[in-house]
């Protein structure tokens, strides 16, 4: 379940924040208040966990500027982005569809630590450009670090990270395939999940004594997500080439307008699955609406003969059907960020094709496995 909560919106972009960065916050403002404390005992305590609460805020707005820097060049190159979402390990900046080119799908890529090291670089200059000492220097300091370690922990050639990214865009290059990439890059993160949580239990196994926790925590981070990705690429690649009328059901629910309800009685009777609920189409074969099965309720059973389909048609969501030339990996990603099981597809002039569900494209995908040459 999605428990990120709403704080606002960016340059139009919804802003979130997981409940796991209050945490982060706390964390971050007793960790730096008090080593502050200690560093300038003169400071007065109040003022030195303001300053470690301005420190947290300093990184919380780090790790936003990298994903708006992100987001920022998706919408120059016309790719929407639905939301930017801060969690424990970062940030995500999530785009409405890929980028047109391996090329800008780089420039994407790059853009957030490109932002990190330019914030770190202006700390810096800001810094030895004024000369200023104590506390003030101290923050700059863990601004310049915190971006430094952003930007290259960022770099790491595997996903979900903005490195695997970069490697996916390099791969789609060379193959032509993003989704080729997406699988190598995805493959490439899990090894280095793997290997940051062996890295995290190497102490206990050589010393006996002591986890590196954190260590094991990005692994894992790193492992499930990639693990995702590289799981998305394999099924994509397989998918390449196809579009959304090759997954159309051969015995969709389909009934015409024109039909009496004892008619579409008897239809339902005879065909060979149970459907709830029917497309319904004009004499020229438009989709103009749906018929659920519980509809009939309405009309007592001895006026069926002569009541019209039409006469209990209901309009159909337009985010529920797909034009049939559309990429079928692109209908399977929109299928899985809607939560949907099922779409309707139609060709020029709203003319139904038919039913897409997405058990027939796991079908299709078996048989696809199951012919190819070994």
């Amino acid at each position: 379940m999605n428990n990120n909560i709403r704080v606002g919106s960016l340059f139009g972009i919804p802003f979130y924040v997981n409940p796991s960065w209050f945490l982060v916050l706390g964390l971050v403002t007793f960790s730096y208040g008090s080593g502050l404390a200690a560093q300038f005992p003169n400071l007065p305590s109040g003022l030195s966990w303001g300053l470690g609460l301005f420190t947290a805020l300093l990184l919380f707005g780090s790790v936003l500027a990298h994903e708006l820097g992100h987001s920022f060049v998706a919408l120059k190159q016309g790719v929407g982005v639905r939301s930017i979402t801060l969690f424990l390990f970062g940030g995500l900046a999530s785009l409405e569809k890929e980028s047109e080119t391996p090329a800008e799908a780089f420039q994407v890529a790059i853009a957030g630590p490109l932002v990190s090291l330019l914030l770190a670089g202006l700390a810096t200059l800001f810094a030895v450009g004024t000369g200023v000492s104590g506390a003030p220097a101290a923050i700059l300091g863990v601004l310049v670090s915190v971006n430094l370690a952003l930007a290259l922990f960022n770099l790491i050639p595997g996903l979900p990270l903005d490195g695997g990214n970069i490697l996916k865009a390099l791969v789609w290059k060379v193959t032509g395939s993003p989704y080729k990439g997406m699988k190598f890059a995805g493959r490439v993160g899990q090894l280095i999940g793997w290997l940051a949580i062996a890295s995290g239990l190497l102490p206990l196994v050589v010393f006996g004594s002591g986890l590196n926790f954190w260590n094991i925590l990005i692994g894992w981070f790193l492992l499930q997500n990639a693990s995702q990705a590289a799981q998305s690429g394999v099924v994509l690649d397989k998918l390449a080439g196809l579009t959304a009328s090759d997954a159309v059901s051969a015995s969709s629910p389909v009934v015409a307008a024109s039909s009496t309800l004892r008619a579409f009685a008897d239809q339902r009777i005879l065909d060979q699955r149970v459907w709830q609920k029917f497309l319904v189409t004009n004499s020229d074969g438009q989709l103009i609406g749906t018929l659920a099965i519980d509809d009939l309720k309405a009309i007592p059973s001895e006026l069926w003969s002569e009541t019209l389909v039409q006469s209990l048609v209901k309009p159909l969501d337009p985010s529920l059907m797909v034009q049939s030339d559309r990429p079928l990996s692109e209908v399977v990603t929109f299928l899985e960020e809607r939560k949907l099981t099922a779409l309707s597809v139609i060709q020029e002039d709203n003319v139904l094709v038919g039913l897409l569900e997405k058990t027939a494209i796991v079908n299709l995908l078996q048989n696809r496995v199951q012919t190819a040459p070994a």
